[in-house]
């Protein structure tokens, strides 16, 4: 299973995604792929194009990704916003393989 953790609410701080979703052992891991290219997209935007440089760490089925300030939280908000509503809405049509919670910072 995927388990996207979302560091608070309004703003968010970021995100940790660990895991994979085992959901098709045979083939291809589209979930992953899925999942993998959303979060991908939007570290390098926060660092990129944004030009911020969070705490972030990389491992195969791991991505750790947090901005260290509130000013840093509400430039990233609409960015932040995107990927758990889009994340969300993709956990309601695969629930046994992906989990996407809220925490408080």
């Amino acid at each position: 299973m995927i388990k996207v953790e979302f560091f608070g609410t309004d703003p968010i701080y970021g995100f940790h995604i660990i895991g994979h979703s085992d959901m098709n052992p045979e083939g291809p891991e589209v979930l992953c792929a899925a999942v993998s290219s959303a979060a991908y997209m939007t570290a390098n935007t926060v660092t990129d194009v944004i030009g911020i440089e969070p705490e972030l760490q990389v491992s195969d089925g791991d991505m750790y990704l947090k901005v260290r300030t509130e000013q840093e939280a509400d430039t990233c908000r609409v960015l932040f916003d995107g990927l758990r509503l889009h994340l969300s809405e993709i956990a309601q049509d695969y629930p046994k393989y992906l989990k996407v919670i809220n925490s408080e910072v």
